[in-house]
């Protein structure tokens, strides 16, 4: 397998290191706009990856293109399927899903996978809702909440998530709501126990309502403290960390089994960029061994309809799923 990843910041850097890893045969080239630091990148891997400068022609002769950077993903995905290449990307707000999401026809008729948000939330979180709902003989309701940001890039993304409107899935139809509005206490599991969430521009709705045909209602909110909610709106934030803090996601999932009505709540603790780098390495792996479900553009909730293995792949290699006991919430 050739694989060529756009970015070496938190997120690429840790894909890299996935689809470098000693279990798969695989060549790399590392593409990103600090050349140095993706150099460094490279020097840490070893052998089999190599860095290059950026040029369309680099897709040429590649299996997968992993888009891991802050480039125009839809001119880069068109730009992937011209040349009969798979695309992961995983960027998850709905200014990233969108314009991938209007691919699939394009992707079909050149039967390609062109996997959308295969991050953490969404990706992970699309994992999640994909194996809960497989215990249910039908899903009415899903709810997601985030904590946490991936680095620099993921952190400016959720401050821009704050301010934007989102679409939540309601009865049939996408309701648009104010960034930054409807707090809601939601419980993660330990060490991150309960943090205030409120609505937020991410892609999570936008690939799971797809994958469930007749859920009633699906929403999306992130964590964020006061002071986040102030800075939000300030045009120059102190510098985020290279690599985010330990975050966690929690996905509530309300069906029914035959007459009865119940709730099951999975969640993760882990921290963003490493989570949501080993999910986008699996997700390119899965890509070219044509393990998904289908061609097409589409998140990993429609194109992996059992999840138990893809999420076996990502416990063994360190992102772990559990059960979540804890209290379900009322999201509207």
């Amino acid at each position: 397998m050739r694989a060529l990843v756009l970015g070496a910041g938190a997120v690429g850097a840790r894909a890299a290191r996935q689809l470098s890893s000693r279990d798969i045969d695989a060549s790399l080239v590392v593409v990103d706009q600090v050349e140095a630091r993706a150099r460094a990148l490279v020097e840490s891997i070893g052998p089999g990856a190599e860095w290059q400068p950026w040029s369309e022609d680099l897709m040429t002769g590649c299996d997968v293109v992993v888009l891991a950077g802050p480039r125009e993903v839809r001119a880069l995905a068109e730009t992937a399927l011209e040349r009969g290449v798979h695309v992961v990307s995983v960027g998850g707000q709905e200014w990233d899903v969108r314009p991938l999401l209007e691919l699939d026809s394009e992707a079909r008729e050149r039967s390609r996978h062109v996997v959308v948000g295969a991050g953490f939330s969404p990706g992970l979180s699309c994992l999640l809702g994909r194996h809960a709902g497989a215990t249910f003989d039908a899903v009415e309701e899903i709810h997601v909440a985030r904590v946490g940001s991936g680095g620099p890039a993921c952190a400016r993304q959720h401050r821009r998530a704050l301010l934007r409107s989102c679409v939540d899935w309601r009865d049939g139809t996408w309701v648009r709501r104010r960034g930054g509005s409807g707090r809601e206490l939601c419980w993660f599991p330990d060490p991150l126990r309960g943090r205030d969430c409120y609505r937020a521009g991410s892609g999570d709705t936008l690939l799971l309502a797809p994958a469930f045909p007749g859920v009633d209602r699906v929403t999306t909110r992130v964590a964020a403290s006061p002071r986040e909610r102030v800075t939000s709106v300030l045009p120059r934030p102190r510098s985020p960390q290279p690599e985010g803090p330990i975050g966690g996601i929690r996905v509530e999932v309300r069906g029914r089994r035959g007459r009865a009505s119940d709730v099951v709540v999975l969640g993760v603790v882990d921290r963003p960029a490493a989570a949501a780098g080993t999910v986008a390495a699996v997700a390119a792996i899965w890509a070219v061994e044509s393990r998904l479900a289908r061609t097409g553009a589409a998140g990993l909730a429609e194109l992996v309809p059992d999840a138990l293995p893809f999420l076996r792949q990502l416990a063994d290699r360190g992102v772990r799923a559990a059960v979540f006991e804890g209290t379900g919430s009322s999201t509207g």
